[in-house]
C-alpha cells in the first residue's frame, strides 16, 4: 500500500477536486495519510486568487522539497490554479517537482502519478476543460454535508480575477447525471449537499438549446433556458434521505426573479444566499466589470428578504481595488451596515498576474490597503455581533456535523443560514436536525443548548 498526502488551498471548489484527487489515486492503490513522513506522494491543490494561499503554499511546497532530500523516492507533485497559471516557473524554481498538472485534466491523475513513478518528470495541462466533463471518482473526507460540482468555469472577466484564465468557461454537468450523484449520496446516508460552481447561479444556461456563447462570453441569461439553477432545485429536491440544499457561489446577475421563488418555495433549500458583491461603490464595480450597480444588488437584496425575511445573504468585498478613493471605500463601509450581510469575507487587493487591474496605475499601498481591511472588519463585525444578538435564547434547527474542532467536547454544527452553533450533546446526535436554544452569540459563531427531552427533527 502507498499513501499519499494532500493539502488543499483556498475554495470549497478546490476542496471538492480534492476529493476527487483521492477516489482517483485509489484506483492505483494510494491511501491517504495526514501524516506527511509516511507519504510516497505529496501533492498540492493550488489556488492563486489571494496572495495569501501562495505565500502558504510555497512554504509548505519547500518543507516538501527538504524532506526529500532525505527521501529521494518521494514524489512530490502540484496541481490546481497555480500550477495551470505558472507551470514554466513552477518546474524552472522548484526542479524537485516531480509532477504539474492542471485544473482541466485531473481525470489523468493515476496514468500521470504511475508515470512519474518510473522516474519521469511530468507537466501536463490542458487549456480547455474535456467537451464531454468526465464522471469522476470520489473519496469525501465528510460523512453528513457533501459538495457537487455542478457546473466549472466562469464566463466573467472581471479586472482583478485570473479564474477564467485558470478554470476555463462555464461548463455545466447535466441535471440527469447530478441526480444520479445526490442520489448516490443519500443512499450513503448524508444529509446535506451544497451546488458547487465558480459561477453556480449561471448553471444550465450553456447547455440549454437557446444559450449564445457569443453574448455568454459578458454575461447573460437566456431567455426562458431549458437549465437553470431553480430547475435543478426543483428536480433534485424530492430525492429521500437528503434533508437540506445549499449552492454557492453566485453572480449578483444571474440572481433571478425564479431562483428566489424556488429557494423560497422549496422546504429542503437554505435561506443562504452568498453572492459576492465586491465593492459598495457603482465606480468601483464599473472599474472591476461586475456588470451590476450596487442598486441592483439592494433590490436583489429587498427581494430575497421579502420573499424570505429569514434569509441570510453573505458575500465578499475586496477593500484598496486601484484608484479606490477613501469616499469609494466608505461606500463599501455604508452598504456593509445597510443590507446588513450574516457574514462577510473580506480581503485587501492583491495584483494577480496576467489580470487588466494589476498593471494598473493608482495602485493603493499596502499601508492604506490593511488600515482599510482592519476597518472593514471591525464593521462587519458590529453588523455580525448585532444580528447574532438578535437570536439569543430563539430556537434555531441546527444540521449536526460532527465534534467541535475548536473544543471535541462539544458538537458542532450549521443553521439553515450557514451559521456554525457549538452545543453540549452526545455523538448519536451527528447527522440529525435538532432544535438548539441560541444561549451564546459571536460574530462568527454562537453557542447554544438542548433543553432536556429535545426531540430531534429527523429520524
Amino acid at each position: 500500500m502507498k499513501h499519499v498526502y494532500i493539502e488543499t488551498f483556498g475554495c470549497q471548489m478546490n476542496k471538492a477536486d480534492s476529493e476527487h484527487m483521492l477516489g482517483l489515486l485509489d484506483e492505483i492503490d494510494y491511501k491517504l495519510t495526514e501524516d506527511i513522513d509516511k507519504a510516497n506522494l505529496v501533492l498540492f491543490n493550488t489556488c492563486t486568487i489571494r496572495e495569501t494561499a501562495n505565500h502558504r503554499f510555497y512554504s509548505q511546497l519547500g518543507i516538501a522539497g527538504n524532506k526529500k532530500k532525505k527521501k529521494p523516492d518521494l514524489l512530490i507533485g502540484v496541481g490546481g490554479c497555480v500550477a495551470q497559471d505558472k507551470r514554466s516557473w513552477l518546474q524552472k524554481n522548484f526542479p524537485y517537482v516531480d509532477i504539474v498538472f492542471g485544473t482541466n485534466n485531473i481525470q489523468r491523475l493515476p496514468e500521470i502519478v504511475k508515470n512519474a513513478e518510473k522516474g519521469k518528470n511530468i507537466c501536463e495541462i490542458e487549456e480547455e476543460l474535456p467537451l464531454e466533463l468526465p464522471e469522476l471518482p470520489v473519496i469525501r473526507q465528510t460523512k453528513v454535508t457533501a459538495w457537487v460540482n455542478v457546473i466549472l468555469g466562469c464566463n466573467f472577466n472581471c479586472t482583478y480575477c485570473i479564474v477564467p484564465s485558470v478554470r476555463g468557461r462555464e461548463r455545466s454537468r447535466t441535471p440527469e447525471v447530478i441526480f444520479n450523484e445526490v442520489q448516490t449520496l443519500a443512499a450513503e446516508g448524508f444529509k446535506e449537499i451544497t451546488l458547487l460552481g465558480q459561477n453556480v447561479t449561471a448553471y444550465g444556461y450553456d447547455i440549454s438549446s437557446n444559450y449564445s456563447k457569443e453574448k455568454a462570453t459578458f454575461g447573460y441569461i437566456p431567455e426562458d433556458p431549458e437549465h437553470s439553477l431553480a430547475k435543478l432545485l426543483r428536480h433534485i429536491h424530492d430525492i429521500d434521505g437528503i434533508e437540506r440544499i445549499r449552492f454557492l457561489t453566485g453572480h449578483p446577475f444571474h440572481v433571478t426573479d425564479e431562483l428566489i421563488d424556488a429557494v423560497a418555495e422549496l422546504p429542503k433549500a437554505c435561506e443562504h444566499f452568498h453572492i459576492p458583491m465586491q465593492s459598495g461603490d457603482d465606480t468601483v464595480l464599473k472599474r472591476m466589470a461586475r456588470v451590476y450597480s450596487v442598486d441592483k444588488y439592494r433590490k436583489m437584496a429587498e427581494k430575497i428578504r421579502n420573499k424570505m425575511p429569514i434569509a441570510a445573504i453573505t458575500s465578499d468585498f475586496i477593500v484598496g481595488f486601484p484608484g479606490e478613493t477613501q469616499e469609494q471605500f466608505l461606500n463599501t463601509v455604508k452598504i456593509v451596515q445597510e443590507i446588513g450581510f450574516d457574514a462577510c469575507n473580506t480581503a485587501a487587493y492583491s495584483p494577480r498576474p496576467d489580470t487588466p487591474s494589476a498593471v494598473w496605475e493608482n495602485q493603493i499601498s499596502g499601508d492604506e490597503k490593511n488600515e482599510r481591511l482592519r476597518y472593514l472588519n471591525s464593521v462587519v463585525n458590529e453588523v455580525l455581533e448585532k444580528k447574532n444578538n438578535e437570536l439569543l435564547n430563539n430556537y434555531l434547527e441546527v444540521l449536526v456535523e460532527g465534534k467541535s474542532q475548536t473544543n471535541e467536547s462539544k458538537l458542532t454544527g450549521r443553521t439553515r443560514g450557514n451559521t456554525v452553533v457549538n452545543f453540549d450533546g452526545c455523538e448519536s446526535m451527528i447527522g440529525k436536525l435538532i432544535n438548539v436554544k441560541i444561549t451564546k452569540a459571536n460574530p462568527w459563531s454562537m453557542g447554544g443548548e438542548i433543553i432536556k427531552g429535545e426531540v430531534s427533527l429527523v429520524n
